[in-house]
């Protein structure tokens, strides 16, 4: 990205310019110079390099230097020494290794989001002298650090002790009813509330530095998404190859600023960034078991799965390859069952060579993972465990939807009419679900039938962001899903830059819609003309990588005979020579 690491190397591709003689050379190591001083050209003649050579002379030639080639980052370099230079050793240099200074990036920007948040953490007395947060004047919306942390410690019943999905409480609704509330986040998501809680309580009980439990509790949440931030850069660098400087647009991301303490995400993009890197390292079962992890965090990175089937059906060639590992038909006592359970790695091994197989290992492990997460939970504490799944029935449209933007500048009553707080949007929920499922049918049609296999990280792209704009929930935080794997499927970074910031603001408009007119806040129309400007941008992008499907000369990636980074199995794989899929479904023919 910049010139950092390659002073030494630079100096070291520097030689006299003209040729030398035996004599020369001897008197040059004479006078302290080695023989790696030499240099001998294409011609025969030799040079002599004015300063020592570096030990290692190679250079990671086919790495993107966006220094050099993006004037956006060329004009920012100049802050520390400028453009990578002409001679330098790509790859070589010590310590400011990409990696390292992604890291120092993604720390950077994460002390910007704990400190945009800290206006919340601001303690005060009561007239009776009790310790409180300072949330008069509604500070959480002025100072725009609300985070749904800080309530839900309260609201959960973590400042109890309780443990998540066995406490239950009466809740009174805004139209007078009551019901009975759990723990309403998926079960890592609520284990990890609950583990929060415990160190926090253990820390207030220490004779360490104290504050309210809720502020520790905060700072103890936010050490963990830090570190599972910190993740998903580092894996999503891992899977960037060439363009391995894509991912500082992760790290420096302005929605990390705005949104990564506003929740819990952070979990989930974690464990999705390592799935997907698993797969792309043909890692097919671990793929599975962190994306399953992932979806008993949040729901998301469960969808990842079936761009991954997609793909694996277009490139298999279903030919079965050759085993020899004992089949069932084969079992005919005791003996013979334990050789095939011995040989399961074998025919596992053997099963992962196959596109289809792969995504079949993947698809498996990922739900078995999200059963064994949840089964115990769902067992023990089914009230609390179908939460989760209640609540998202019921919700209605939320602020941040596309079908509450409509009733915001149309007065229209939705799909359902005017419905009471407990009263489930039947239709709402049919509208929704049915919008999502034909955005993946299309979105499948398009993986099959495109001239050229599109990459993983577009179809997963076009899934999450399908997911989103279709959903009748847009929480602000849900954003950060879509961060990771836009940079490996557009690495445009204007273009992601734009989007970030335009998502990023709309927090401003949010929060001072629900500060309320009363205390001079802005009409729901601010915020919804801001979200519908949102929508509209990531449709924008969509349309960008669908025309990068069907025109695969236009994507960066893909440049330099780089097929799919993140392929895994299917990545180099051509189509089948003999198509399997039905007419309908197999590959067009690129238009001339």
């Amino acid at each position: 990205m910049c010139g950092t690491g390659g002073s030494e190397a630079g100096r070291a591709g520097q030689v006299t310019s003209g040729a030398v003689t035996d004599q020369q050379v001897a008197d040059q190591r004479v006078a302290g110079g080695g023989p790696q001083d030499v240099l001998l050209a294409a011609d025969g003649r030799r040079y002599v390099s004015p300063a020592p050579l570096a030990r290692d002379l190679r250079s990671a030639d086919a790495r993107d230097r966006p220094s050099r080639n993006d004037s956006l980052t060329s004009q920012l370099s100049s802050v520390i020494g400028g453009p990578v230079g002409d001679h330098a050793l790509i790859g070589r240099a010590r310590f400011w290794t990409p990696v390292r200074v992604l890291m120092l990036f993604s720390v950077l920007f994460l002390a910007f989001g704990w400190f945009g948040k800290a206006g919340c953490l601001q303690q005060t007395t009561t007239a009776e002298g009790a310790l409180t947060l300072d949330w008069n004047n509604s500070r959480q919306y002025v100072a725009m650090c609300y985070s749904d942390t800080v309530p839900l410690y309260g609201a959960e019943r973590l400042n109890e002790g309780a443990f998540p999905y066995k406490k239950a409480w009466v809740e009174k609704n805004p139209d007078g009813t009551a019901e009975i509330r759990y723990m309403e986040y998926p079960v890592l998501s609520g284990l990890y509330q609950y583990l929060s809680m415990r160190i926090a309580k253990m820390w207030d009980a220490l004779p360490l530095p104290g504050a309210l439990q809720v502020v520790i509790y905060f700072n103890v949440v936010a050490v963990g998404l830090a570190l599972a931030w910190l993740i998903t850069v580092w894996a999503s660098a891992m899977m960037c190859g060439r363009r391995i400087w894509d991912a500082a647009l992760i790290a420096c991301s302005p929605l990390v600023i705005a949104h990564i303490f506003t929740n819990f995400d952070a979990l989930a993009t974690a464990l999705a960034a390592t799935g997907l890197l698993a797969w792309a390292r043909r890692r097919p079962v671990l793929a599975g078991v962190l994306l399953g992890l992932g979806g008993a965090a949040k729901l998301y990175p469960l969808l990842l799965l079936g761009p991954i089937v997609v793909l694996c059906l277009r490139a298999d060639p279903m030919a079965h390859p050759h085993r020899q590992a004992m089949r069932l038909r084969d079992i005919d006592g005791l003996p013979a069952l334990g050789r095939w359970l011995r040989e399961t790695p074998y025919r596992t091994a053997i099963f992962a060579t196959r596109p289809l197989g792969s995504g079949v290992l993947t698809v498996g492990a990922a739900l078995g993972t999200w059963a064994a997460v949840n089964l115990p939970i769902a067992l023990l504490f089914r009230p609390g465990w179908r939460e989760f799944f209640r609540l998202n029935t019921a919700r209605h449209a939320d602020p941040d939807s596309l079908y509450n933007v409509i009733t915001s500048f149309t007065g229209w009553a939705g799909f359902d009419g005017d419905l009471g707080h407990a009263e489930q949007p039947i239709v709402l929920n049919m509208v929704s679900l049915l919008a999502f499922v034909t955005a993946c049918v299309v979105i499948a049609y398009i993986g099959l039938t495109a001239p050229r296999r599109p990459r993983l990280a577009q179809l997963c792209f076009l899934v999450i962001a399908a997911f989103l704009l279709t959903n009748k929930v847009w929480s602000p935080q849900y954003s950060l899903w879509l961060v990771p794997i836009a940079v490996l499927a557009l690495p445009h970074r204007r273009i992601l830059l734009a989007w970030m910031t335009v998502d990023a603001l709309v927090w401003v408009p949010r929060m001072y819609y629900y500060l309320g007119l009363d205390h001079k806040g802005l009409p729901e129309q601010w915020f919804t003309a801001t979200v519908l400007v949102r929508d509209l941008v990531v449709v924008g992008l969509c349309a960008l990588v669908v025309y990068q499907i069907y025109r695969p000369a236009s994507d960066l990636v893909r440049r330099d005979f780089v097929d799919d980074p993140i392929g895994g199995v299917v990545d180099g794989a051509p189509d089948p020579r003999r198509p399997w899929l039905p007419e309908g479904l197999r590959p067009r023919l690129a238009r001339v």
